[in-house]
């Protein structure tokens, strides 16, 4: 069986608040933990406001301490906006109090616009992509680290798992090269996924992490008892997408019966294109759409994402697509 977890952005609904949000998110990770899932990931995401997931690590360890099975960890931790040291601390913290239950998903992009990165005050003054230098000091702060001046504490020897996350052919490239897993981003920017995975796939090099490659394909999962429900809940994605690529992030629209009212025609275009790994409908529908995935694709594992406007719906989700997933 193809392993199945869970991407959660603790979106804000419009109506409702972060605080909700959150609360929300810890019973949807409980009840990811009873249906089998295995792992919960939260993204970093900042200056948005529909977006309570800003910050990760102290979220991951809300999520762990409330649940017992389920692994936790980012989806990622945006690497240029911290320093190699103070996320070894956070994570290598979090393994000391949930050992074998951390992953630590690691990105690229700032997760946000550049003046909130400017504010993150982060890599302001450095020159190239230091993101692989990033990387590997990070790991050895995680790891044996015995020949190091400066240390982890805790941290060193919790040897967190790392994954790189991505969406283009340079996540994948760094991914093989150091061998270790590799998520891509399909569920929003999937135009690069199929070369993406081949590099991944060819160019992999063992690493005392990994023996062999593990790709995970993120994908959109809005799940119902109809076909026709899972249609209306799936609006409040599509206008949020909207949102954010027309430069006005905003909180999680209410669901409505016609996207077509709310989006003219090119912009629904863009975002049914940016959105095609997405499976809607009911038990029937989403297993059909799944497998076509599975198939082609040949992830080790799906990594699912649903921004539903109502907590038990999205819940209700969740739990038809463990079951449909258990099934492929």
């Amino acid at each position: 069986m193809i392993n199945y977890s869970i991407l959660d952005l603790i979106p804000i609904a419009e109506g409702s608040n972060a605080r909700a949000a959150i609360q929300n998110s810890v019973k949807l990770a409980q009840h990811a933990d009873q249906a089998g899932y295995t792992r919960y990931w939260l993204a970093e995401h900042h200056n948005m406001p529909g977006v309570a997931s800003s910050a990760t690590a102290v979220l991951i360890g809300l999520i762990a301490g409330a649940t017992t099975n389920i692994r936790v960890g980012s989806g990622g931790v945006m690497l240029p906006n911290h320093a190699p040291l103070v996320v070894a601390e956070q994570f290598g913290t979090l393994a000391t109090m949930y050992p074998d239950r951390i992953d630590l998903g690691l990105g690229r992009a700032p997760g946000t616009d550049q003046r909130t990165a400017r504010a993150l005050r982060r890599n302001m003054n450095q020159q190239g992509d230091d993101f692989p230098d990033d990387v590997v000091e990070l790991m050895e702060y995680l790891g044996d680290n015995a020949g190091g001046s400066v240390h982890a504490v805790p941290g060193e020897g919790t040897k967190v798992p790392v994954w790189i996350l991505g969406s283009s052919l340079y996540g994948a490239q760094l991914a093989a090269y150091l061998g270790l897993p590799f998520a891509f981003a399909s569920h929003f920017a999937p135009d690069s996924l199929e070369q993406a995975v081949d590099i991944y796939r060819r160019t992999f090099k063992r690493s005392s992490q990994l023996e062999e490659p593990y790709f995970a394909l993120s994908v959109n999962v809005f799940a119902a008892d109809t076909n026709e429900e899972a249609t209306f809940i799936k609006t409040s994605h599509q206008q949020g997408f909207a949102n954010v690529i027309t430069g006005k992030p905003n909180f999680l629209p209410k669901p409505v019966e016609d996207i077509s009212s709310v989006l003219e025609p090119s912009l629904l275009n863009s975002v049914n294109h940016a959105l095609r790994f997405t499976a809607a409908g009911d038990a029937e529908s989403v297993h059909q759409e799944l497998s076509k995935m599975v198939d082609k694709h040949k992830p080790d594992e799906l990594i699912i994402n649903s921004a539903i406007h109502n907590s038990e719906s999205r819940i209700k989700s969740y739990d038809i697509a463990a079951k449909v997933v258990k099934s492929l």
